[in-house]
């Protein structure tokens, strides 16, 4: 059986009709009329995004890390992030990791690793990310976009790990990162480069 094939099968709910409600560069809101698991007719608002959603984590030879924090407009509040930005399909990834990298902290790095790739909330969206390791750095002067106002932080890698546990740090692609990093360093999987 094909994925294809072996997706519809799984699939128990069935779409009747979809409109698109609200869209911007970023987004595109739709509202599906739709049969739920159980036959009844129900409605499913999804939250298309027009970008991968990209995070880099950068780690020195002493495994110090650069962090960013920012006033999230949605959760009226402010979050210590690691370096996190969109984007495009049809662009190779790392090439938007570097953009991104680069934008935020000034920071160029020589090596990019690949660490995971997650769906942030796939209950409502289909935002899907892809998270790399950044290593070998070099520096240079940030240019940030002008939606952001960041403060750019160096910590150890260890006070990140210890901002996540104590939930200082509390965004998803930023615990995903720091947390599988904590585990790939106490493995010795990653060299002081």
């Amino acid at each position: 059986m094909n994925e294809k094939n072996q997706k519809n099968e799984l699939n128990s709910w069935k779409t009747l009709k979809s409109e698109v409600k609200f869209e911007t560069p970023w987004i595109k809101v739709t509202k599906h009329d739709v049969i739920n698991p159980a036959g009844n007719p129900a409605q499913y608002g999804v939250v298309n995004f027009k970008n991968i959603a990209i995070g880099i984590l950068p780690l020195d030879k002493e495994f110090n890390t650069w962090i960013v924090g920012q006033w999230r407009y949605p959760l009226e509040q402010y979050s210590w992030e690691i370096i996190e930005g969109g984007g495009p399909h049809g662009i190779d990834p790392v090439e938007s990791a570097k953009r991104e990298l680069k934008e935020e902290t000034g920071i160029i790095a020589e090596k990019y690793t690949e660490l995971c790739r997650l769906h942030t909330s796939n209950s409502v969206t289909d935002e899907y990310g892809i998270i790399y390791l950044a290593q070998s750095l070099h520096f240079s002067e940030s240019e940030p976009e002008e939606s952001e106002d960041l403060t750019v932080k160096k910590v150890s890698f260890n006070k990140a790990y210890e901002m996540v546990m104590n939930g200082e740090i509390t965004d998803s692609i930023s615990m995903i990162a720091i947390l599988k990093t904590k585990i790939l360093i106490d493995k010795g999987l990653i060299e002081k480069i």
